[in-house]
């Protein structure tokens, strides 16, 4: 008998446990609260730990022909221009930069007709002896098994975690933006640049654009300006082109302005049938561009336990086992990273350090098996032509 999942949330997260799930077999619905399916946000990258899940998600090849390599791991600058550390043509790139909505687009198209339904909000999870319902506005379904992947702010957490605390704040902000450019000008290859109290990241994109982020320090969460694109300008003014070009080739209206936030650790990341995903389980800091990233890592391994064990409570316990201690040091590392990148007063000793070290050393370091969270290897999933 086919088994059937209920997936809460529509984005990069929820679609890739949704093809996951047609890999092994099962049937799904996947729940969108937005009356519109798309994904939200600018630019990211993705490491080799992702784009081996995508790999194995079977659309690997679909997502490096949307994305663009990009340097920044290898390119490290100061304000004023100079590189603390530079990628030499022909060095190995390990992260593939994607706009949001592209990768998303890679992921939806894998995704069976007919299993998105959208406006529909979830209202409430019930579980029976052998299965959970779940209501929402406008409807309600019994499957095997339900998967929050609902974001930060997951309902599914909230309804079924309710002691569980709410997002955190890290007392750091960012603005985001896409620009149009020219892909030829210096520094448009990828780059962080590192000031005192923020850095500056750009990612080349698809069809001629690129993506930038400033992130800095925040006294307390919820600060908006009248012009947020005048307001990030302003803060880096006097920063090396082409920073100040990219804001001004940025709509106005596209400048994005979040506050920062993380999740702290749950004791378990399944409850009854019910198993929390990505965000929704372990949202993270930006600084090591692993949020996307571990939700693929996920949905993977999730797949794969509920292909490998006949009773789904193992199944979810497997996962949880695997997954949590992964998915909650790289939040915490992702955190300690942040606070260290955007302090003023260790700015110098990290500038120090990196212009200190060899060449070959950094270089070493950011290849696709350089660290320990790049080299991580997913599960085999069973191909539709073998499963049984």
């Amino acid at each position: 008998m086919t088994r059937r999942a209920i997936v809460v949330g529509g984005g990069i997260g929820g679609l890739a446990t949704a093809v996951a799930l047609h890999r092994i077999g099962w049937q799904a619905v996947v729940l969108e609260r937005a009356a519109e399916l798309r994904e939200i946000g600018a630019g990211m990258s993705q490491a080799p730990n992702a784009m081996r899940a995508l790999d194995e998600l079977g659309v690997g090849e679909q997502a490096r022909a949307a994305g663009v390599p990009t340097y920044s791991a290898g390119n490290l600058r100061l304000p004023d221009g100079r590189y603390l550390q530079r990628a030499r043509p022909g060095d190995p790139t390990p992260l593939i930069a994607f706009h949001r909505a592209d990768l998303h687009r890679v992921l939806l198209e894998a995704v069976p007709a007919g299993w998105v339904r959208t406006s529909a909000e979830v209202t409430g999870i019930r579980h029976d002896q052998q299965t959970v319902t779940v209501a929402w506005s406008g409807g309600e379904a019994t499957a095997d098994l339900v998967i929050g992947a609902d974001g930060i702010r997951s309902t599914v957490r909230r309804l079924l975690w309710p002691d569980a605390p709410p997002p955190r704040f890290l007392g750091r902000t960012a603005w985001l933006g896409v620009a149009d450019a020219d892909a030829d000008a210096e520094g448009l290859s990828g780059s962080v640049t590192m000031g005192p109290g923020g850095y500056f990241l750009i990612h080349p994109l698809s069809r001629g654009r690129v993506y930038w982020a400033y992130v800095t320090t925040a006294d307390q969460p919820g600060i908006h300006y009248e012009a947020e694109k005048t307001e990030a300008a302003r803060r880096v003014a006097t920063w090396h082109q082409p920073i100040p070009a990219l804001i001004a080739a940025t709509p106005d209206e596209a400048v994005i302005h979040i506050d920062i936030c993380d999740l702290d650790p749950l004791p378990t990341y399944v409850h009854g049938r019910a198993a929390l995903l990505g965000d929704a389980a372990h949202a993270m800091s930006p600084d090591r561009g692993q949020g996307a990233g571990q939700s693929l890592e996920d949905s993977v391994v999730l797949a794969a336990a509920l292909a490998g064990e006949p009773a789904i409570e193992t199944a979810l316990h497997r996962y949880d086992a695997e997954r949590r201690p992964r998915t909650q040091a790289t939040a915490r590392g992702a955190r300690a990273d942040g606070g260290r990148t955007t302090s003023t007063t260790a700015y110098r000793a990290m500038v120090t350090m990196i212009r200190l070290m060899p060449a070959s050393l950094w270089r070493k370091g950011i290849t696709a098996d350089g660290n320990a969270t790049w080299r991580w290897q997913p599960p085999r999933l069973p191909s539709p032509t073998t499963r049984h």
